[in-house]
């Protein structure tokens, strides 16, 4: 088969099964973009490179699947940075194809060149310039390979713009790669695993990301209902069993309810589940799960002993784990540790005020979860109202849960649920933003109105970084600065000049029939919902506190 470069990298593209690129064209990428043309991949014209790595994010996220994007060099690839960093923090399979100024140019400050693969090494899990038409055989299917292999990530491939118009002649193409084997845990790791558990008198679960990636939410309602075992997660672990569970005791750390943080105080083990030990989950490392033994399972072992020393480490895929400790543990009551647990939820349950009142924030959340199907997804910004819909949306199912954790980008939501929405067209997406936030990416409305997606934006608009407001209260003597806007955008105007169907629910009248009809309008909508700038998350736990030290409002 005689091709070009370009021409070489839509067809592994197509052969590794990507059906939707999401990118900006520029003098460095444009022969990829002219042999797009032919090919059968849709691709979507983001607004900004950072939107389109949020896009390919929320694809992969919906899917499980690698996501693609692309962008041209220089700034091309300096704005997609922030989206790599972010699919690298939450361990996101993306495939970046950037474009590159000539062979002859590179290390010459040759306009728009930047160096990439300096660039993206420290917040990729691999990056490659490739430097001939040749190692694109190899190279493509290499990206996908460790992009979804152990603890998934983002990897880049920088193709400079001659070797994208170089000829070549191919025979067969490679068959498409698929993921390496998971580590197997060994048997003495399991054993000790095991004998812990059938020990504990207060066991619990942690679960976190690697459970969702792994698939294993089923494994993990086994062995909680076996050896009764409650579940808590992190913020990325929520989802993995439904809110109505009599095991589940959902989010744990900065914002969780106090009794799930005091169930993981009085713990003697703990099952840390493809989880990083994140500090907005653990509050003040010395004193978190301050009487358990830990064991920890997960898939890379940099995690093993890098923030918590586990009694047990184990490196293996956390499925393969939870179905031999499932198998092999003798069922348990525990009815001490079911009456302790019910104690502490009675005692110290979460406070949701409002919650019966759709103008209220919890009870807008609720408004929406109940409007919605259960396969639905739902995606958030960064900020006060992720907060509040991780505490009170009713998560039931996983892979339907959407926000940015360990790098927390304001900017997130609206591109990421324009590619869930494009991974899964039969569902519908809800992405909860604050004004802050979807002004960050504000322009992917156009994307989202031009795609035809079918995406609702409820943007909790309080005039303010609320969050960072919250924490000038609290910590900073109520020195406010910066974190108030002088000038209040009109969300609704402004997403009508997008060409997106748009409410205001301070106008409203009916506003459970507002959300129905815009969560009903065919393609994109937005409704904007006003929240006083003195609403605050709780309960909280100050930075560098204990998770048992948190604040809660005043009575």
């Amino acid at each position: 088969m005689k091709t070009t470069g370009a021409g070489l990298i839509t067809r592994l593209l197509e052969r590794q099964g990507v059906t939707t690129v999401a990118g900006i064209p520029g003098g460095a990428n444009l022969p990829l973009y002219d042999a797009l043309r032919t090919s059968g991949i849709r691709h979507v014209l983001a607004r900004h490179e950072q939107g389109a790595g949020f896009i390919a994010q929320g694809m992969a996220r919906a899917s499980g699947r690698a996501a693609a994007c692309l962008a041209s060099s220089g700034p091309g690839a300096t704005n997609l940075v922030t989206a790599l960093a972010d699919a690298h923090m939450d361990s996101i399979p993306l495939v970046a194809i950037t474009g590159q100024v000539p062979r002859a140019l590179l290390g010459t400050n040759a306009f728009q060149e930047i160096d990439t693969p300096g660039l993206a090494e420290p917040i990729t899990k691999h990056v490659r310039q490739v430097r001939s038409a040749a190692e694109l055989v190899e190279a493509v299917p290499e990206a996908f390979r460790l992009a979804t292999s152990g603890r998934r990530g983002p990897v880049v491939l920088d193709v400079p713009k001659d070797v994208q118009l170089e000829s070549i002649d191919v025979g067969p193409l490679p068959a498409p790669a698929t993921s390496d084997p998971p580590p197997i845990a060994s048997e003495d790791a399991m054993s000790r695993a095991l004998a812990l558990l059938e020990a504990a008198e207060r066991p619990t679960m942690l679960v976190g990301a690697g459970v969702v990636a792994a698939g294993a939410s089923d494994l993990v309602r086994m062995l909680a209902e076996r050896a009764t075992v409650p579940v808590a997660a992190t913020l990325h672990g929520l989802g993995v069993l439904p809110p109505d569970h009599p095991l589940w005791l959902g989010m744990v750390g900065m914002h969780a309810a106090r009794c799930t943080n005091m169930v993981l105080d009085e713990c003697d083990l703990l099952l840390g589940l493809g989880v990083r030990f994140d500090d907005r989950a653990t509050g003040k490392l010395s004193e978190f799960a301050p009487h358990a033994h830990i064991v920890h399972v997960d898939i890379d072992a940099r995690e093993l002993g890098k923030l918590v020393r586990p009694t047990v480490g184990i490196r293996a895929d956390v499925g393969a784990v939870l179905a031999e400790l499932t198998t092999r543990v003798r069922p348990a009551p525990r009815p001490a540790w079911r009456a302790r647990l019910s104690e502490l939820r009675t005692r110290h349950p979460l406070a949701t005020p409002g919650a019966d009142d759709p103008r209220a924030v919890y009870g807008l959340i609720r408004a929406v979860g109940g409007l919605l199907e259960p396969d639905d997804l739902v995606a958030t910004d960064v900020g006060q109202h992720q907060m509040w819909v991780a505490q009170a949306y009713p998560l039931s199912r996983p892979r339907r849960w959407l926000t940015s954790g360990g790098l927390g980008t304001m900017g997130f939501g609206v591109p990421a649920a324009i590619g869930a929405a494009l991974a899964c067209p039969e569902r519908r997406v809800v992405c909860f933003t604050g004004d802050g936030s979807v002004l960050m990416n504000l322009q992917e409305l156009g994307t989202a109105a031009e795609e035809g997606v079918s995406v609702t934006v409820v943007v909790l608009d309080n005039g303010h970084l609320g969050l960072v407001r919250q924490q000038q209260e609290l910590f900073y003597g109520g020195r406010f600065h910066a974190s108030r806007f002088r000038r209040e955008p009109d969300f609704v105007a402004i997403a009508r000049g997008f060409g997106v169907s748009a409410w205001d629910m301070g106008a409203s009248d009916d506003p459970i029939g507002t959300l129905a009809r815009a969560l009903g309008t065919p393609g994109p909508s937005l409704v904007r919902v006003p929240v006083l700038h003195e609403e605050k998350v709780w309960p909280m736990v100050p930075p560098g506190a204990a998770n048992r030290e948190m604040l809660e409002a005043a009575p």
